[in-house]
């Protein structure tokens, strides 16, 4: 069952779809970094980096994703792989699976690497608006909506799950839900969602 559409203005018409993989439970770096270009309800492009995050990796986090010291080795940190992400990060509303998280990674890269830049970001989650048009499923996790729609998935690699969170989002405006309720402002100095007034 289709949402009814509020008339709200105009919805974004860009959308930076990423995801990252972080190396340890701390969450404050990423090791990889997943990133689609969705706009006027197409895929555009894709880029996909590791990133040596300079602090240590854990062993549950390497079985997770296959990252480790060897495979970040001789890769740019966060600080030098932003110079190439932030106009792209820039251009658009972020939307991620479980976005707070990775909106979070995100802020604390920043915070850490000591670098300025949006004080507050807008953002959307696909796994809040999946919620509103598959209702009928186990659980919103992505691998689980993936399975019933069909979308290819090679889960914890940030491309495949970018791509796979980027194809979701397409489904979720073509059945009607409405962008506007989703929308949020993320404060990346706080490191928190701003509440909606």
């Amino acid at each position: 069952m289709k949402e009814r559409r509020q008339e709200a203005g105009p919805a974004p018409a860009r959308f930076i779809v990423f995801d990252t993989e972080t190396p340890n439970w701390r969450c404050d770096r990423m090791c990889s970094v997943g990133v689609c270009l969705v706009e006027e309800g197409r895929i555009l492009g894709q880029a996909y980096a590791l990133v040596d995050p300079e602090e240590p990796f854990e062993a549950f986090h390497v079985r997770l994703h296959g990252i480790g010291p060897r495979t970040v080795a001789g890769q740019p940190n966060f600080a030098a792989l932003w110079k190439r992400l932030e106009p792209l990060f820039s251009s658009g509303v972020l939307v991620a699976h479980n976005a707070p998280f990775d909106m979070a990674v995100l802020a604390r890269c920043l915070r850490d690497y000591g670098i300025r830049w949006k004080r507050q970001v807008p953002y959307a989650c696909t796994c809040q608006m999946a919620r509103a048009c598959l209702r009928d499923v186990p659980d919103h996790k992505l691998h689980t909506l993936c399975r019933r729609l069909d979308i290819p998935l090679d889960h914890h690699n940030a491309a495949s799950d970018s791509l796979a969170c980027a194809r979701l989002l397409l489904y979720c405006l073509e059945q009607g839900v409405d962008l506007g309720r989703y929308l949020r402002q993320y404060d990346m100095e706080r490191i928190a969602t701003l509440r909606r007034r």
